[in-house]
């Protein structure tokens, strides 16, 4: 008897979490989809062919996701953990800062931060504390290494961090109105050799100053 109540008791618990994990999948899916859609397209990417490349029904991203105000902020939680976790390991395995440094800027493409830019377009409000810990767990990381690369005498002393930024989301996403989705056979060429001019000594003089993240926001309308 009381080995039947224990089947009858794992047979429920196994249909209570398999549509919770079923549930997770889903999510991700749509997190990922949604994250390609927006550097293809920006924040106004529509959300039925996101439900499409991922593979499910319209009805259930609007369980995952009332609106798309929501659907962007778990994209842009999830691309500045996944950047920020990139950089403080890529920190923690170079000694060489510029290396290092180098080694953030590619990966953080193929986590494509490039769908960072709700962040930038006002498309929501980003004055969120979670928001707001993982972009300064990213940018302080980024900071700390490009400090050391400048210390050492490999990174040119008149770039900051938003120059890299705003350079890497520019290289990382198709060229505005061309409908060229296929970045990714340029992306890192192009990374490349603008990580090339970051390198000391430098070749010129930069006109004006380095960028700030809070000058890219207030420069958006």
């Amino acid at each position: 008897m009381k080995t039947a109540t224990r089947t009858s008791t794992e047979t429920e618990a196994r249909r209570v979490t398999r549509p919770r994990a079923d549930a997770l999948r889903n999510r991700e899916r749509i997190v990922s989809a949604a994250r390609e859609m927006f550097v293809e397209y920006g924040p106004e990417a529509p959300l039925d062919e996101i439900a499409r490349r991922a593979s499910i029904g319209n009805a259930t991203l609007y369980r995952h996701f009332p609106d798309r105000s929501a659907l962007l902020v778990e994209v842009v939680r999830s691309v500045l953990s996944r950047a920020a976790d990139a950089a403080e390991r890529v920190d923690a395995e170079e000694p060489d800062a510029f290396v290092a440094l180098c080694r953030f800027v590619h990966e953080a493409a193929d986590e494509r931060i490039g769908a960072l830019c709700p962040l930038l377009s006002g498309a929501f409000d980003a004055h969120r504390a979670d928001l707001d810990a993982e972009r300064t767990r990213l940018v302080g990381t980024i900071e700390e290494m490009m400090a050391r690369a400048r210390q050492a005498g490999r990174l040119r002393p008149d770039v900051g961090h938003g120059d890299l930024m705003m350079a890497l989301s520019q290289l990382s996403r198709p060229l505005p109105g061309t409908g060229c989705t296929d970045i990714d056979r340029y992306t890192h060429r192009h990374l490349q050799l603008f990580l090339d001019g970051l390198e000391a000594p430098a070749r010129s003089a930069l006109p004006g100053r380095s960028a700030t993240l809070e000058d890219l926001r207030r420069a958006t309308p």
